[in-house]
């Protein structure tokens, strides 16, 4: 009788398995449904054919696609169904930022029904989510230039697609030059199958070459019987200057594709508004409390202004009647880790509305849906290089007009939207009308030594679509040969030079790493270097100064920021590992996040500073360097950061500022470090940020004669 039982019961219970695995088909087989439905509405759809047939006609294409076309996810796909992946090729799509590459290859391989890592693939600094089977590869345009470092040909693939190119950064101006002489070479090679070291002639300007030519060349010097098949290459953007990439690719077709963009009325304020991030909290207010349903998107310039923002909504929130607190408040700017990013992309519990706190990072590279209210400030903040001084800072500036209207249009993706421009109506008259290229505006020395690695040795000659002033790229020669980089002939030095081009830092933070394997600290250094890779770790909530300030007290070296930085990582991972041995991953980072907000660290930036230690050991341990620890021994490792960064020293002013040595600037120490009190005699920075004063961040106070003698380079010359 008890088998029976059993085997009724057994019987139930498999039937209730089968029914889970039926309403989960169900489920996947009607969102499979609507993601079809939704490709087919796209308006990109209609034209496929006609699309893939001009690929295969023109070997560089231009396509201009409205805002809404479904460019980015579907052409990649288009191409793959035509059949442009064969012999195991790849279509590679770059993105001038890592969420747009993590989020749209997300999309595309649900799209496609696969598993993200798979068919469909991304590939971004310090993350990594590809694997031999990938077809469609989404990555950042930074990325693809470091490819090319161990395949000059970029041999694995057939297409390549440069997306939201009218963004102009710095990385994609170097891309399009590498590539538009990639592609020559590939068409030669498959012309003539010669031996691609092409002598004394200019090949687009990528080198121009003379006696020497056999050490150099080594950019696109193959062996003799290699032939490679034609790049096809294809620039995206959604507001391009056409004209300008036809002229520089010869004369290449360009094609419109219609978008899908809805009408947003726009209004301006009737005066200059003193203070726009107040101004921007009214604004969000007066939409939750009196427009119709619909996400608000704000556009700020940077992440303390996003969190100090996040906090006044939420304190403001609770003053407001209990019907109408159903405001969801979500960041979203580079230096948050991506999981947190994705947070924008989830829709808001029902009932709430979302408002999005956004750098210019939601401006163009990714899709949020449910926006249907903007707010416009019309700044930005925007990295600027003066090379007389050699000083970069930070500063906010205007957007241009063609800023303004990609902001602005985030309002009609789904429905009639509106934008509110926190400026008068003459101001949009007298904005720029787009964006000046980074490659005019930031510190080249990072770009150089990768052309230089590549083998491009005459970075006067190298054909950019713009060229950087010639006293931009002197100075950013002078900086890398001042560094140990280059050669007096301006050559790459063996081994520091080929070093510091393998590591995806700024070439100072490389040349720190070289130099801590020979002070004997790079463990200290690794720790630094991966710290100052985010933005800001500490943060105190206003209403709670006091407390953040005696926290961060139990972190704090009287000798400076930088041994600060490594108390804070040190501390966070011994916590761990007396945690771990109880825990399992998931566990151990909730613990983390409660150590965090006890101790006023910002989790985000260090477990972001966590990842990028990773990365950063495995290449440094891949290189030979040695991984040592100077111990209590500050004094080496204060040492090497004077050996490092000796170009950003400062000595302090007999009225209590300080002198940077290098550009002969003022700049005040800023107040969140913990030399603010202090005052030390000469001190080392690694940030200069401009508001209404000049002030350095990120600080060790060092003795003023190790510089002569570190880096007598330098100073000797100097003095």
């Amino acid at each position: 009788m008890p088998s029976v039982a059993q085997g009724s019961h057994h019987s139930t219970a498999t039937g209730n398995f089968s029914n889970a695995n039926r309403n989960r088909q169900t489920e996947f087989s009607a969102r499979r449904h609507k993601i079809a439905q939704q490709r087919k509405s796209l308006p990109i759809a209609s034209v496929e054919k006609r699309l893939v047939e001009e690929v295969r006609k023109n070997d560089v294409l231009i396509i201009v696609g409205e805002t809404g076309s479904g460019k980015t996810t579907q052409i990649p796909q288009f191409l793959f169904g035509a059949g442009f992946c064969r012999d195991r090729k790849v279509i590679g799509i770059t993105q001038p930022r890592r969420v747009a590459a993590i989020t749209v290859a997300k999309r595309v391989a649900e799209e496609c029904g696969v598993e993200l890592g798979q068919k469909v693939g991304y590939s971004v600094r310090f993350d990594d989510a590809t694997s031999s089977s990938t077809r469609i590869k989404y990555m950042t345009d930074g990325l693809l230039l470091r490819e090319a470092l161990l395949d000059p040909y970029l041999s694995k693939y057939s297409v390549i697609i440069v997306d939201e190119a009218h963004e102009r950064t710095v990385h994609t101006d170097v891309l399009l030059g590498l590539l538009k002489s990639v592609q020559l070479a590939r068409a030669n090679s498959v012309r003539d199958g010669q031996d691609l070291n092409f002598g004394n002639k200019n090949v687009n300007g990528v080198m121009s070459l003379g006696k020497e030519n056999d050490q150099s060349s080594h950019f696109l010097k193959k062996d003799q019987h290699e032939k490679y098949a034609p790049l096809k290459l294809i620039i995206m953007s959604a507001s391009l200057d056409a004209r300008t990439f036809s002229e520089y690719f010869g004369g290449a077709k360009a094609v419109h594709i219609q978008g899908r963009q809805f009408p947003v009325d726009i209004f301006y304020t009737r005066h200059a508004e003193p203070d726009y991030l107040d101004a921007a909290l009214i604004t969000t207010f007066q939409i939750h409390l009196e427009e119709d349903p619909g996400d608000i998107l704000v556009f700020l310039t940077g992440q303390e202004e996003i969190e100090s923002a996040e906090r006044l909504i939420n304190e403001r929130l609770t003053q407001l009647p209990q019907g109408s607190q159903k405001l969801l408040v979500v960041p979203i700017f580079a230096a948050l880790p991506a999981e947190q990013q994705m947070r924008v992309f989830a829709p808001a519990p029902s009932g709430f509305r979302k408002v999005i706190l956004a750098t210019n990072i939601a401006e163009t590279s990714v899709t949020i849906p449910g926006i249907k209210y903007v707010i416009d400030p019309g700044l930005v903040k925007a990295p600027s290089y003066d090379p007389g001084k050699g000083m970069e800072s930070l500063i906010i500036v205007p957007t241009s007009k063609s800023q303004a209207l990609q902001r602005s249009g985030r309002a009609g993706r789904e429905g009639h939207g509106k934008c509110f421009r926190l400026y008068p109506e003459n101001e949009f008259e007298k904005l720029e009308d787009s964006t000046m290229p980074e490659i005019k505006r930031c510190n080249l020395s990072n770009v150089i030594l990768q052309l230089k690695a590549l083998g491009v040795d005459d970075i006067l000659g190298f054909d950019f679509i713009e060229k950087p002033s010639k006293a931009a790229i002197i100075k950013s020669l002078e900086q890398l040969f001042l560094l140990g980089a280059l050669t007096d002939d301006c050559r790459l030095s063996d081994p520091v030079g080929h070093q510091m081009a393998r590591l995806p830092l700024d070439p100072a933070y490389s040349k720190a790493l070289i130099l801590a394997s020979q002070f004997n600290c790079l463990e200290e250094m690794l720790i630094t270097v991966a710290m100052l890779s985010v933005e800001s770790i500490f943060y105190a909530p206003r209403d709670k100064l006091e407390e953040a300030r005696t926290a961060m007290k139990c972190f704090s070296s009287s000798e400076g920021d930088h041994i600060t930085l490594i108390n804070v990582y040190r501390a966070s991972n011994d916590f761990l590992e007396k945690r771990s041995m109880e825990m399992g991953k998931t566990k151990s980072e909730k613990v983390l996040r409660k150590w965090c907000k006890e101790n006023y660290v910002n989790s985000r930036s260090l477990r972001h500073a966590r990842d990028i230690h990773k990365q950063i050991q495995g290449h440094v341990e891949q290189m030979g360097l040695n991984l040592a620890s100077c111990g209590d021994d500050m004094l080496q490792y204060r040492r090497c950061l004077a050996a490092s960064f000796f170009l950003k020293a400062a000595v302090k002013q007999p009225e209590g500022t300080y002198r940077a040595l290098a550009s002969g600037q003022v700049v005040q120490i800023h107040p969140s470090s913990v030399l603010f009190q202090q005052k030390p005699e000469c001190l080392i920075f690694n940030e200069l940020v401009q508001t209404n004063k000049k002030y350095v961040k990120n600080l060790t106070r060092v003795d003023y004669l190790w510089l002569t003698e570190l880096a007598p380079q330098y100073y000797a010359m100097h003095n």
